[in-house]
């Protein structure tokens, strides 16, 4: 039986129907929409099958404009904005029932020597085997969560969590909007950089707007506040391995507007900054 790291693979592995033109689909796991890093990871691909393979992703910017259905396949279509020397920039749009849901910029560039310095990992951070694994936390708070994302927590996922913290699962006060996760994959991820970042970018859109609720005592699962993902950026600053750990540290600055904001870094286990990315998303109160 594949695994969910291998199903996750999967659905990376866009089919291609034209020039520039592929189509991807979702897994059936009963959600009413895609998730959202799912076509953050689909768009990049889509991009970097229309790169050389001397170019590799350094920043992308996306845009989520609509809902998508899990139950369609998504439509990627790719313009060859420009091809450089050293730099190639693609936008993607995804398609779904005749409209687009969500669209990507990105740029890819060969890999250059330079200037180099990096903000170091936070200290003091419990190492991950210290911590309460990801079924002990859901076995845990599984009840206090909705039916829908109780079933989705209980079936094998290709990503892992460990909350360094557990507060924000334990009470509903005003915490600061902050907080520090250990996420890896489930299983092993081929050794293919183009691949290794598109599951990177999947990741990275997991937790961030749960950050931006910690302030006002809120969880995106409350019934009563609609949450979405609005736009999400990313940058990739080094090579890095799936073989181990990551460090995933989170703060939201601001919320306003029903929106709130989020700022994420990425950290190798050893301590080396892989990635950043920011990320608004919709906090709406319903009256």
């Amino acid at each position: 039986m594949p695994t969910a790291v291998q199903d996750l693979i999967s659905i990376l592995d866009l089919e291609p129907l034209e020039l520039n033109l592929f189509r991807g689909r979702s897994p059936q796991s009963g959600w009413q929409r895609v998730f959202g890093g799912q076509v953050i990871a689909q768009a990049l691909v889509a991009a970097q099958r229309t790169v050389s393979a001397d170019k590799h992703v350094h920043s992308l910017h996306c845009y989520f404009m609509r809902p998508g259905d899990p139950a369609v396949p998504i439509i990627y279509e790719v313009d060859r904005i420009r091809d450089g020397s050293s730099f190639a920039t693609r936008r993607v749009v995804a398609i779904q029932h005749g409209q687009a849901i969500f669209s990507l910029s990105s740029s890819f560039q060969i890999d250059e020597p330079g200037l180099e310095h990096a903000i170091a990992m936070p200290e003091g951070i419990p190492r991950p085997e210290t911590l309460l694994s990801e079924k002990d936390v859901i076995a845990h708070f599984i009840d206090k969560v909705p039916e829908p994302a109780r079933d989705y927590w209980q079936r094998p996922r290709p990503i892992e969590f460990k909350p360094v913290s557990l507060t924000h699962y334990l009470t509903r006060e005003k915490l600061p909007p902050r907080q520090h996760i250990w996420i890896r994959t489930t299983g092993p991820v081929p050794d293919d950089r183009p691949l290794q970042a598109a599951v990177l970018a999947y990741l990275s859109d997991m937790t961030l707007l749960d950050t931006s609720l910690f302030a006002h005592g809120r969880a995106v699962f409350d019934t009563d506040l609609q949450s979405a993902s609005l736009d999400h950026s990313m940058w990739f600053h080094r090579p890095y391995s799936f073989e181990d750990w990551f460090l995933y540290t989170q703060d939201s600055p601001n919320a306003s507007g029903a929106r709130g904001f989020t700022r994420g870094s990425i950290y190798a286990s050893d301590g080396t900054l892989v990635a950043s990315m920011a990320q608004e998303g919709l906090i709406r109160v319903r009256g």
